[in-house]
């Protein structure tokens, strides 16, 4: 079961900087030791996203794969964009505009929200969501 929601509110509204604070999300939690799922809204973002991963910052290196991987992968980082991943994270950042179905597995969501229209008019959704759900989102403005 989730025990913590937390939108990051970006103030423009470029699909690149959403793409760059799920880097910085996802290094961050790897740096203090948890496993994170990407949930990407399609493969070509869960492409870009891995690509991202390997030149976002100087000096820097998250472990990751993309989902789905082999059976011996060992990544703490893995993105993927379709059905639920039967790999266990502590973690999950979500670029999709809805709420991935498998959200409860996850001990945290982080749902990463821009300007753009369609993505904000879905973040509320998902807000109202969490909240029938009986859990407290918390926000973050950027």
């Amino acid at each position: 079961m989730s025990e913590r929601v937390d939108f990051y509110i970006l103030p423009d509204h470029t699909a690149i900087g959403r793409l760059q604070l799920a880097c910085r999300l996802a290094e961050k939690a790897f740096e203090r030791g948890h496993t994170v799922y990407v949930q990407a809204a399609a493969e070509g973002q869960a492409q870009q996203l891995d690509d991202m991963l390997w030149t976002f910052k100087q000096n820097s290196f998250v472990p990751h794969a993309r989902y789905p991987c082999a059976p011996d992968e060992t990544a703490p980082v893995r993105i993927g964009s379709g059905a639920a991943p039967d790999w266990e994270a502590e973690v999950l950042i979500n670029l999709a505009l809805d709420v991935p179905d498998f959200y409860q597995r996850f001990q945290r969501v982080a749902e990463l929200v821009d300007q753009e229209p369609t993505v904000l008019q879905a973040s509320r959704r998902r807000f109202k969501f969490y909240r029938e759900q009986g859990l407290q989102p918390q926000t973050h403005k950027l």
